[in-house]
């Protein structure tokens, strides 16, 4: 059921996502550049933990692989088997950047995987929120993965 609704979600958000490439700033968000303005808007400030893949595939990590995004832009999380941190640019039309992320470098068996989740979040042009859940996507608007706010 969820590999469903996550599916119909991405199908949505990619019809809706090219019908409006040029609508403002979703409510409650700013564009920032790297010129130190404050971020806001729903994908700032809460813990996102990874949901899955692409559409539907799910990671088993050491970690739980998550993001959280700060109003200064800065970003810092853990790939599952690394922490990481880096920077982010928020645009019109739910625009993305993640930029500048370095990792501590631990041994992990899981490494692919952890280097899938950070490539993931370095990929990502747009993204959507629906209620507790964030899709990325990337420029050619394919679903790059799903993430889940933490309670």
């Amino acid at each position: 059921m969820k590999k469903h609704l996550l599916s119909a979600l991405a199908v949505s958000a990619s019809v809706l996502l090219g019908a409006c490439s040029s609508a403002p700033t979703q409510p409650g968000s700013s564009p920032v550049g790297q010129s130190g303005e404050t971020l806001s808007g729903a994908i700032v400030g809460p813990r996102w933990n990874l949901l899955l893949i692409g559409t539907d595939e799910r990671l088993s990590m050491p970690q739980t692989a998550y993001f959280q995004i700060a109003r200064d832009g800065r970003i810092t999380g853990s790939d599952g088997c690394n922490n990481f941190q880096g920077s982010v640019s928020l645009g019109d039309s739910q625009r993305i950047e993640v930029g500048e992320l370095s990792t501590t470098r631990m041994a992990c068996a899981k490494g692919e995987d952890a280097l899938r989740v950070t490539g993931m979040l370095e990929t990502a042009y747009r993204y959507l929120i629906d209620h507790d859940r964030v899709v990325f996507f990337g420029p050619d608007s394919r679903v790059l993965g799903g993430w889940r706010k933490a309670n």
